[in-house]
């Protein structure tokens, strides 16, 4: 059976606007927004994503020392082309959703780097596992909303994702590249509809 290893996010929803806008961000619009993710198996690259998941901000550039920030992601919602994969992956060893169906990315801290760069300091909870990551951010204000891109390296087995046989780093690698694409409405634009997505 060929296993592929979903792994997590991020969860990146905070920052600023920088110095030229006067503006308020407060949600994610999860419809035009994307977390994805690449691990390897026997040296191979594989491709995922998850396709339900919820974020909110709050942030005035004006008082940046009071942003914060919340991403959700249901576990459950990865996509990986394979209902075989999906089957082993939502299972005890891998991300066990029955009784960890959510990941969690808190923001705790941000550093501007320069131009539209960022840093944002969080704590990423899977499985009961909480981890300190520290996660390299683009902001782009974009008419009333603003894209929010960046990446980060992840380590399944900091998280117990991928136990037992699968421990095996030589078959499914430890470290998973996490990507994101986040689209943050300023304050008063309308929620977007219910996201589709889940099972392959």
């Amino acid at each position: 059976m060929r296993l592929l290893t979903p792994l997590l996010l991020l969860g990146l929803a905070l920052l600023p606007g920088g110095p030229v806008l006067a503006t308020s961000y407060e949600r994610i619009l999860t419809d035009q927004s994307r977390i994805s993710f690449v691990s390897r198996q026997m040296g191979v690259p594989v491709e995922g994503q998850f396709r339900r998941f919820s974020g909110q901000i709050a942030f005035d550039p004006a008082r940046p020392e009071a942003a914060s920030a919340l991403l959700t992601v249901e576990l459950a919602s990865f996509d990986m082309g394979s209902r075989e994969v999906y089957d082993e992956v939502v299972s005890r060893n891998w991300f066990d959703v029955r009784q960890f169906p959510t990941a969690r990315f808190v923001a705790t801290g941000l550093r501007h780097l320069g131009g539209d760069r960022y840093e944002v300091r969080g704590q990423m909870t899977i499985k009961g596992r909480t981890r300190d990551i520290t996660v390299p951010v683009t902001f782009r204000p974009q008419g009333r909303t603003a894209l929010l891109e960046g990446g980060f390296a992840l380590r399944r087995l900091d998280y117990g994702i991928g136990t037992g046989p699968w421990g095996d780093t030589s078959v499914v690698a430890d470290e998973v590249q996490v990507r994101f694409r986040l689209v943050a409405a300023e304050a008063g634009v309308a929620p977007p509809a219910a996201r589709s997505g889940g099972r392959p």
